[in-house]
Parts: C-alpha cells; structure tokens; sequence
C-alpha cells in the first residue's frame, strides 16, 4: 500500500502559514493525557519536551490537564493559587461540588501551568457516569477494567473542567483542547455530545488493537484492510476500549497521529483518515554537545568498559579497545520491539565473525525492564573482584614507586629485577587466583521471578550464546531501567547511550520510536525499520540514510528470514568499520539533530490547532488548505566525501597500500564535511509576510526548496468588523527564480 498522507513531512513548509497578527489573546488551549507529570509512557516524553515550544507559543492561555498523582507532584510540581481569574473561579466552583483539582507549574522546561484532578476523590460517581456512558453511547465497560475505570473519571471530570471554564468566561471564549490517547479521549466525545464551544484535536500515538494484533505474531500491515476490527477486539477483551478509541477519532474536529505508518493504521482499524500527521520531536538543546560528544562518548564507554572487566572477569579474553558495544531498550515487548529477530541476527552474526576469523568482539545488551527479587548474585561478585583487583595494582604501584623514588634519590638507576620482592608478587598471585572462575559469565545481571518462560532467556538457550570464550559475540540481559545510583552499573540512560557505539531498534510495531530518535541527536548511529514511524521519516528526508548512521530495516516487504539476514548484514559491515569511519558516522548522525527538534516539528501541532479553531469557529476562522503540487522539498542528497561502509571505502582487491590510506584520510575534511550538510540540511520555512503599522504587506528575505505552495488563509478577529484576506502563490524553479503574487 502506497504511503500517501493529507499533509506530506517532505513538503514541510508547504504547511499554510496564518497571518502574523493572528491573536492568541482570544484563545486558550488545553492539552490533556494521563502522562501530564505521570510517567508511565512514551506520551509523557512528547508533552514533556514539547511544553516549553508550546509555551512560548501561548504564554498564560496554555493549561495541562492530567491525574492527580501525589508521589508525582511532591517531586515534579509546585502548587500555586491560579493566577488566571476564569480558571480560579472554574477550580473553585469544581472544588465546591465535591472534586478535587489542584493548579501548579511543572517543574520542567517552561514551567506550563498544570490542572491535576484527583480521580479516587470522584470514585464514587464512577457507577453513574458509567451509566451515563451507556446511554449516550452504548458502551460498556466492565467492572474489573482498572484502567478504564479510570479513563471513565478522567473523562467526565475533564468535560467538566472544560464545560465550567467556557460558563464562567464572560465573553464567548475560543478553546482549543487536545486530547492524547484512548485514556483521554472520553472527555473529548462528552465535549462534543454536550456541544460545548470547544475546538477539539485527538492525537492517537498507537492504536490499541494494532498493539495487541502484533504481538499476536500476524502479518499486520500487509493485511490491515482484512481485519474484523470489532471480533478482533471482543477476542482480545479490549472491545470498549476500542470503542473509547474509535468515538474520540471520529468525534474529534481534527485527527491527528503521529507518523505516516500509524496513519495507515488509524485509517483501517479506527475508520478515519488522520487530517495531518505531527512527527514527534525532541528538545534538542537538552542532548547538544556541539563538539564535545565525540569526548563524551570515550568517557562514557570507558565507564561500560569498567563495567565489561567486571562482567567477565576470569574470562577477559578479548580486546576491549576493539569492542563494539550494541544495545536494546524500550519496553520489554519480544516481538513488538524485536528483540527475537534481533537475537536470532545475533547469532548469525557470531557465526560471520567466527569463520572470517575476525578480532572484533560484540557486546549487546538488552535494557528491558522486566519481574526480578534483586541484582545476580554472581554479577556482583564480577564487580567486587574487580574493584579487588584495581586496590591491588594500586597497592603495588605505591611500594614500586616508593622504591624507585629512593633509588633515583641516591643518584642509582633502578634495578628492576629487585624492584619487586616476593611480597609483591605472592600479593599480585593471590589476586589473580582470585579471578579464577568455573562457570561462564551470566548473561542476565538480575534474578528473574519467571526464569524459565522469559522470551529473551529462551531465546538465548535456543541460539546457544551463553557468553563462552569462542563466541565473538556476548549478551548481557539488565532486566531494569538505567541509574546513576546502581550498585552494578551507575549510569542513567543517556550515559549510556553515548558509551555505545549503535542502538539496535528492529520493531515489528513503533508508531513513532524515541529511542532511535535519542540515539541520534546525541550522535550514536541506529538501526530502525520502516514499520516504525522514525525510520519512515528519515527515508523521507535522507537519499542514503545509512551514509548518515541512519539504518532502515525492511520488515514490510519481506519475510522474517530475509529480515533477519538484512540485519545481519548490517551489523556485520557495521563491525568492519575502522574507528575512522565509526568517528566520520558519528559526525554525520549528530548533525540531524536539528530535523528532530521540536521548533522544527512542533509547526505541525500549530497547523493542527489553526484547523481545528477554523473548524469548530467558522464564521471566526476561515482555513482553506490545498495540497501542495509538489513534495519535492527536504531531502538530503548522500554525502560526497568518505563512504562510511567498508564496501564502498575499499578497493575490491583485497589489498591496498598504506598511501592509498593516506590519500583517503586527506580527502576527508570534517569542517568541509559539517559546512556541505549544513547546507542539505535547511532550516524550517518562515512566513515571507508580515504587517508593518500600516497594515501593508512587506516582503522578507527567505530561502525556499523548490515547490509550489497555494493557500489561502483568512482570519476575522474577534470583535472587529473589518476582515483582512492574504492570498499567496509562491512558485520556485530550479533555476532559483521565485515569483510572489499577494492580494
């Protein structure tokens, strides 16, 4: 099935532009979802990176409404008293009916206000409002469904909170409201029922049966249109879910999701097409280094590689300075996150290294959260004799130095052979015996509670990789979230993530994928797919994506086998790679940080917004968008200098001359290198218009790719009689020539 979509991500600054003077006085916007200052989600990263864009967008009119979680606020808000008199009045009048709504700031990055509502307080109307749901909706929801329970007060108590804003407003007010996810979608549908004067936006971020169809082991994507989507609900227990689900789409003013993969998805399994598509960014500024990350990712491994000595103590039979460490996180869904196919490439891959006799040796761990009682008995022990081992040579160093100080003291040059007695030695031997180990290192660092039926653990008895000094390939399971406080492995996660050398994502089902996303701005290569709404977007962008440290994975079109083989192919040029091509790919990979920013990604929420107030406020708001004529725009063209592939780097003879090296390293300039992707890589479109005091349209200097863009954009400000119309047609050519005509 063709990738088409309502608005294309190459054809970015063929988003409409509004009118500079467009007043957000008039205007209030609220976002809800149960990831407000509650981190238990993806979500909770997109709103909390997003917050400081949207807040500089929208100043004291934007609010976040989420559940009220006390462990949460303690440590991430600060009650206030509303500052806004609307909204003070809205909570007290709430507060006095038997609720309970807290206001504060989010103690993040642009500090936005946040409405938190005590679900458990309501708990005893759950009953009646379920009865109420029923009957305006013919939905159920059963009794023992925890979460949705939830989702049910979170619900009505959202409608709530939005229905007494717009009545204590003294003029008619223009509110925008976004709902994230299924567990916040029923205050969107009883917005709509009530005909509240209410713009409403439902973003969907992964559908809930397209979840729970993959990890069902089925070919989805290739058979999305044959799916009965009410039995396959009913069959998984999740059908009033769904339901939740499907009505906040289709109730929705506009539909959002958040990439071209997950809109297909929507389109066939909720029955809506989504209006636009709104990638997910990052607060780029937060992982920048400029030119120091190339430092930070030597600190950062040397600390993997201490914990490395631990690990496999008594079997430390490789060479640290040429391994290669790969990794896995996310949440521990096996087939999901693909962690199976990434185990099975594993496996090939030891076989490739072996038979070509290779000196590389390859670390990959999987960082996936899963039921354990506490850290491997025998992991701690590796760190223990370590540290034993390190206070021993420094031990030795100090009655070595203290004797060849005297000997220089005397004007002798030391006798080496007496600058170590046997006390020294029978120290250094009883340390070594120390180290001497009868079994194998652990592959997992935790205890498991359900040790026999772990996927990754049975799939790693399966392959046979258990870690023996003939594998050139280790695997090291750490079944918990990163820590700096880690008696075992004191590094949180971004730590970590620069001490690796390539992040491994090969998912069956990513809607978006932070994690690669992570991995990039902080200059670390990947390897994603194109069933994950990231790799689709870097193909998108990208003429050679793996020139850029970007790999795309193609686990559409193939079959599982051939999947597999790919990524084993991947992995085996990328451990052929020398330190100088690793170093060139890093280079190239951190600078794409700036597609993944947020003030470049974040316009598309404001496109969703503008649409949505023209769409609920019509005789206010006029928004005619038109599809762009060509999506030509922001692809980057592969880089000319130094291919980072072994294949591509070499002569196909198998032997070549030190000065062909030579010659090699002088083509490479990395400021040159940095300058030509600094030119691939543009800049977000900037509206060509503004009004000057006398209200005349002034043409600004700009840079555009080359397509056409027709819009029309009107806007009727609130409380004037007058209407102003701007009519653009912009046409650019190859040959640079850009005609403006305005109205």
């Amino acid at each position: 099935m063709p990738l088409a979509r309502s608005l294309s991500a190459t054809s970015l600054s063929g988003l409409e532009e509004w009118d500079e003077d467009f007043d957000l006085e008039d205007a209030v916007l609220f976002e809800i979802a149960w990831e407000v200052a509650n981190k238990v989600g993806g979500i909770y990263t997109v709103i909390q990176t997003k917050a400081r864009l949207t807040s500089e967008e929208w100043g004291e009119n934007y609010f976040l409404v989420g559940p009220y979680v006390e462990s949460n606020v303690r440590t991430q808000v600060e009650l206030i008293e509303p500052t806004n008199p609307v909204m003070k009045r809205t909570i007290d009048k709430m507060n006095s009916s038997g609720c309970k709504i807290y206001f504060g700031r989010w103690l993040i990055e642009g500090s936005p206000y946040v409405v938190l509502i005590d679900v458990g307080f309501t708990a005893w109307s759950l009953d009646r409002w379920k009865s109420e749901l029923w009957e305006l909706c013919d939905i159920g929801v059963p009794w023992f469904d925890r979460e949705a329970n939830d989702a049910v007060l979170f619900g009505f108590l959202t409608a709530w909170l939005l229905g007494e804003y717009t009545a204590q407003c003294e003029d008619p007010p223009h509110v925008v409201a976004h709902f994230h996810e299924w567990l916040a979608g029923l205050g969107l549908v009883l917005c709509r029922q009530r005909q509240l004067s209410v713009a409403t936006i439902f973003t969907t971020h992964a559908t809930l049966l397209g979840r729970y169809l993959c990890a069902g082991n089925v070919d989805f994507y290739n058979n999305l249109a044959e799916f009965n989507v009410d039995k396959e609900a009913g069959d998984r227990q999740i059908y009033h879910r769904y339901c939740l689900e499907r009505a906040a789409a289709h109730c929705a003013h506009v539909f959002t999701t958040v990439s071209q993969i997950t809109a297909i998805e929507a389109e066939h399994l909720l029955k809506r097409k989504p209006d636009i598509v709104t990638p997910n960014g990052l607060n780029v500024k937060k992982f920048s280094a400029v030119h120091e990350f190339q430092n930070l990712h030597a600190q950062s491994k040397n600390r993997i590689q201490e914990f490395v000595r631990g690990h496999f103590y008594g079997h430390l039979d490789f060479n640290l300075d040429k391994c290669l460490f790969l990794f896995i996180a996310g949440r521990y869904e096996f087939s999901n996150k693909g962690a199976d196919i990434f185990l099975e490439a594993l496996a090939r891959l030891n076989y490739l290294l072996r038979v070509n006799h290779s000196d590389v040796t390859v670390i990959a761990f999987f960082i996936m959260p899963a039921r354990t009682n506490n850290f491997n008995v025998e992991t701690l022990k590796g760190q223990a004799v370590r540290k034993q081992l390190w206070d021993t040579a420094q031990t030795v160093k100090e009655r070595f130095g203290k004797k060849l100080y005297e000997s220089l003291l005397v004007g002798q040059l030391p006798d080496i052979s007496k600058m170590l007695d046997k006390e020294d030695f029978t120290i250094m031997k009883r340390a070594i015996f120390a180290t001497q180990r009868q079994c194998q290192p652990p592959i997992c660092t935790h205890n498991m509670l359900e040790d026999s039926s772990d996927p990754i653990l049975n799939c790693v008895r399966r392959i046979g990789l258990f870690n023996s000094s003939a594998d050139r390939v280790k695997i090291i399971f750490h079944p918990e979230f990163l820590s700096s406080t880690s008696p075992l492995l004191p590094m949180d996660y971004e730590e970590f993530v620069r001490g690796c050398h390539l992040g491994v994502f090969p998912s069956y089902y990513e809607p978006w994928g932070y994690t690669p996303a992570e991995c990039t701005v902080m200059g670390i290569p990947s390897i994603s797919t194109n069933l994950s709404g990231f790799g689709c977007f870097m193909e998108e962008h990208i003429a050679d994506p793996s020139a850029y440290g970007i790999y795309i994975l193609d686990r559409r079109f193939r079959g599982v086998d051939e999947s597999c083989n790919q990524l084993t192919s991947f992995l085996f040029q990328f451990c052929k790679q020398s330190r100088r091509q690793r170093i060139i790919q890093r280079n190239r990979t951190e600078r794409l940080s700036d597609l993944l920013d947020w003030r470049y990604l974040g316009r598309y929420y404001t496109a969703a917004r503008h649409m949505a107030l023209a769409k609920a406020f019509p005789d206010t708001y006029l928004y005619e968008p038109q599809e762009p004529t060509s999506t030509t725009g922001f692809r980057y063209p592969r880089p000319a200098s130094v291919p980072p592939s072994p294949a591509l780097s070499r002569h196909s003879s198998p032997h070549h001359s030190e000065a062909e090296d030579n010659d090699e390293e002088e083509r490479y300039d990395e400021d040159l290198e940095a300058e030509k992707d600094r030119v691939n890589i543009r800049q977000p479109y900037t509206t060509p218009f503004k009004n000057n005091r006398e209200n005349n349209i002034t043409l600004l200097s700009t840079s555009l790719p080359s397509l056409h863009i027709q819009s029309r954009i009107s806007y009727v400000p609130a409380k004037k009689a007058h209407v102003r119309t701007v009519s653009v047609a912009v046409s650019s050519h190859r040959s640079g020539s850009i005609l403006f005509t305005c109205v």
